[in-house]
């Protein structure tokens, strides 16, 4: 017996009605069923827990929905250890590999351990205020330090391992996972770093100077950001889910976090997903065409 926890995109009609299908399928098959009370559904036989409860509850967690369903996961599961299998109801799908068609099949799959497991990298990111208890928040995809509302540029100091590497101006810095350096990393103009790699990517957003170059900077580096000026109104976000002000004399310190994302291979190869979801040209088969007479 294996107890099976959901969870669902916030838009969550059609997951929805997959969940009130998945249950009692799985209650047949002599499974647990938990779903939690942040995600206002009451399936006949499903055990309803808070989200923050929902890790210690399940040995698999089951998304459904798209990959910022699949951040909210990494947050409640992650430090348990448990694995995710991500069914996409979303856009890019990313990180959801599986259709919703193949659910059951899928699930059933990865109960009985015939699909592969990876790790993906996560950071641990470290607010410090003076006179105030420092904050600890996970990141499966990045941590931006950007200006707020108002449009200008923002003076950043960065350190990798005490090593001063530059003072930025602009209208912020990305800070990103391999798995978040296809997210805003990339929309930003950062380098795309293969999932499994033991790096993060330090990327500015509309660099003043365009000598400023974005890094990989190896997962065992510490990176430590403050700002440079005596600038009001910017903001450290970390996977867009957590928001706090950040002030003149503030620090945030990013390292490698310890417990990784265990993530179910999808079950097309991250290259696979690249040409699909970005539309990188697919290779041609003239060439085999001709030598082979096709």
């Amino acid at each position: 017996m294996s107890r099976v926890g959901f969870i669902l995109k916030p838009d969550k009609t059609e997951a929805g009605a997959l969940v009130e299908e998945l249950v009692p399928w799985l209650r047949e098959h002599g499974h647990v069923c938990v779903v939690t009370t942040e995600d206002q559904l009451a399936p006949n036989g499903a055990e309803i827990v808070p989200e923050a409860q929902l890790g210690a509850a399940i040995d698999l967690a089951v998304v459904l929905g798209g990959d910022g369903t699949i951040l909210r996961a990494s947050r409640l599961v992650s430090d348990h250890g448990r694995p995710v299998l991500g069914i996409n109801f979303g856009q890019l799908g990313f990180l959801t590999g599986f259709a919703a068609a193949d659910a059951k099949p899928a699930i059933e799959a990865a109960l009985a351990g015939r699909i592969a497991r990876e790790q993906r990298m996560r950071l641990a990111v470290k607010f410090l205020r003076q006179g105030a208890e420092p904050v600890v928040r996970y990141a499966l995809n990045d941590a931006v330090l950007h200006q707020g509302a108002m449009a200008r540029l923002v003076g950043i100091d960065a350190f990798v391992d005490a090593q001063f590497v530059a003072s930025y101006r602009a209208d912020g810095l990305i800070i990103a996972t391999p798995t978040g350096s296809t997210a805003y990393n990339m929309a930003a103009g950062g380098p795309i770093v293969v999932p499994g790699q033991a790096a993060m990517t330090m990327t500015p957003i509309c660099a003043h100077s365009l000598t400023n170059r974005p890094l990989v900077i190896p997962a065992t580096a510490t990176i430590r950001l403050q700002l440079g000026a005596d600038v009001r109104g910017v903001i450290l976000t970390v996977d867009a889910q957590w928001a706090h002000s950040f002030l003149p004399g503030d620090t945030v310190e990013l390292t490698a976090a310890t417990s990784p994302l265990i993530l179910f291979e999808s079950p097309k190869s991250f290259f696979d997903v690249m040409r699909d979801k970005l539309h990188w040209g697919a290779r041609s088969d003239t060439k085999e065409q001709k030598e082979g007479g096709g």
